[in-house]
């Protein structure tokens, strides 16, 4: 059995730009093929649209609000929400409110700077 602490890992940017903590992955657990972070986007920032050829992903928000493009819908996000992103989906997301925007983040399989690829913008301006 693995547990580590999320305070026990460091925070690293992402290719996207967003603060990752990863909790759980194959590069520091037994899991295989899976991966589950914590990121934050400070208020008013936002990641760089992407999407991941091979890996499935979702979010869940732990706190702030936010605003999500998948291809193209885009919707206001909240505590509570998760939030389903299919391998090959791209996708942007913003913090809009006043406080750090943190949501846990699963992908399968596990999260690899290799599988982002980078697109054009999909949320408008702010």
């Amino acid at each position: 059995m693995d547990i580590l602490n999320r305070d026990a890992v460091l925070a690293f940017t992402t290719k996207d730009g967003s603060t990752i903590r990863e909790i759980l992955a194959p590069r520091n657990s037994s899991l295989e093929t899976q991966s589950l972070a914590e990121a934050t986007l400070e208020p008013g920032s936002e990641t760089q649209a992407h999407f991941h050829p091979q890996t499935e992903e979702w979010y869940y928000l732990l706190s702030g609000t936010g605003l999500m493009a998948v291809e193209g819908e885009t919707h206001s996000v909240t505590v509570g929400d998760g939030i389903a992103i299919p391998a090959g989906t791209k996708h942007q997301i913003r913090n809009t409110g006043s406080v750090d925007l943190v949501f846990l983040c699963g992908c399968v399989p596990a999260y690899r700077d290799t599988d982002t690829v980078m697109c054009e913008a999909l949320l408008p301006p702010d």
